[in-house]
Formats: structure tokens, sequence, C-alpha cells
């Protein structure tokens, strides 16, 4: 089944690749954080922060997205989603 989902690229996720499948077999696509490369995220322990994404999607009725953490970098980096899985509805703008 396919589903087309609109998604557009904000001004400070220019550069940016768009989220993509790593591998034909991945369960999610890959989303990277829109920060600056001259000043990227420092988290004290226990800290947390909003990190954007750089992009702005529109999903059809009857349709969700999740953004979940990599089990990598929770497991070696201790960097997660406190709301795993953080759920964006289709009606969110």
């Amino acid at each position: 089944m396919r589903i087309d989902v609109t998604i557009e690229r904000l001004a400070h996720g220019e550069g940016l690749p768009l989220p993509a499948y790593a591998t034909a077999l991945a369960a999610g696509a890959d989303l990277h954080a829109a920060v600056p490369a001259d000043g990227p995220v420092a988290l004290d322990p226990g800290q947390r922060a909003l990190v954007p994404t750089g992009l702005r999607i529109a999903l059809p009725e009857g349709c969700e997205a999740q953004v979940r953490p990599r089990s990598g970098l929770a497991l070696k980096h201790g960097v997660t989603v406190l709301n795993a899985p953080g759920t964006i509805d289709a009606d969110y703008r």
C-alpha cells in the first residue's frame, strides 16, 4: 500500500536529507536533527531539549506518524525520545 505524505523543508532544515529508509527491511525512516553544525545541542545528565527536525509534514486522514528513538543512540549515548513513541496525528498542523 502506498500513502503519499507532503513533506516541506523549512529554512532551518536546508541541507538535511529528507527522512528515508536506510535498508529495504527498515521498519522506519531515519530523521535528522536540524541543529547548526557550529552549535550542536549539548545536554547535561538528566537535561531535556526539544530538537527541531527542519521539516513540516501533512498526513492524510486516517494516518499517523511516530517519532521513536534509535536503539543505538539510547544504548550508547543515553539519547531517547521521552514520550516514545511520539505521535503526530493527521490533523496536527
